[in-house]
Formats: C-alpha cells, sequence, structure tokens
C-alpha cells in the first residue's frame, strides 16, 4: 500500500507523540498543515484500510498495581471459535493470537489482582471446558517498537 508524505507524517506523531489535548487531532493536524477534519478522515480511512490496528495508551500495569500474564491453551479445532469468542469478552484481553504449536491459542490478560485473574480464567475455563496455561512473567522486559514512516 502507498501512503502520502502527509499520511506517513501523521502515523509518525501518533505513534511516538500523540498529544496529550482536549482536541488531538486539531493538534497533529496543525503539524503536518490540515485541519482538525481532514487529520481525523485520514486517521480513520488508514484505520478501515487496517494500517492503524489500534488507537490507545500503554499503561504500566505494575506501577498501577494491577497483575498481568501471558496465557495458552490448547483448543480442538472444533472449540476454536467458541474459545476465541469467550475470551475476546473479557476487557482484560489485551492480545489474542493463533500459533502452529500444540498450545494453539495465546493471550495476555490484565486484572487488578492475581486472585482477579486467576478467576477470570477460571471462568474462562468453566464455560469452554478448555484449561488455561497461566505463565505469569519473572522478569518484566518493555520493548519500545516504532515503525518510522519518513
Amino acid at each position: 500500500m502507498e501512503l502520502s508524505a502527509t499520511d506517513k507524517k501523521i502515523l509518525d506523531i501518533i505513534q511516538t507523540d500523540f498529544p496529550i489535548d482536549p482536541s488531538p487531532y486539531a493538534t497533529v493536524g496543525r503539524m503536518v498543515g490540515l485541519t482538525q477534519a481532514e487529520t481525523l478522515a485520514r486517521v480513520r480511512s488508514l484505520k478501515q484500510k487496517g494500517v492503524i490496528r489500534r488507537i490507545g495508551g500503554n499503561f504500566n500495569s505494575r506501577q498501577l498495581g494491577w497483575h498481568s500474564t501471558l496465557c495458552a491453551a490448547a483448543v480442538p479445532e472444533e472449540k476454536l471459535q467458541e474459545f476465541i469468542t469467550e475470551v475476546n469478552q473479557h476487557p482484560g484481553v489485551t492480545h489474542n493470537y493463533l500459533r502452529r504449536h500444540r498450545n494453539n491459542v495465546w493471550f495476555t490478560y490484565i486484572g487488578p489482582s492475581k486472585e482477579k485473574v486467576q478467576e477470570s480464567l477460571q471462568q474462562i475455563t468453566a464455560v469452554t471446558g478448555i484449561e488455561i496455561l497461566n505463565l505469569p512473567a519473572r522478569n518484566m522486559f518493555k520493548i519500545k517498537v516504532d515503525f518510522p514512516m519518513e
């Protein structure tokens, strides 16, 4: 997909320096020479095309006192859609993806405490009948990943 120079500038700004402002798209627009409406239309178009997957804040859950864990499950093909649907309706799920492995569904879960996370994972198992492997991190390695467009 070919992106315009303006779209690339917008992407650079919103992925590394998103304005904390009551009108962030007006601020981005001023930085690239567009109106707020033009900027927002471009962002919506990029999202619709799949260039932008998500716009949202990233928080350090540990510093906020929350608990996160990586989860894996071995889900039979015939139960895959049911399991994924159940997992995805939990607000603590931040990522959910398939892998070519015996444990073919992997997801991350964040909650206010270890107990609440465990409770939610048990609820998913109760609904689906699928056991979940709970793999909390021993050490945290956070890597900032930006994709420079220009």
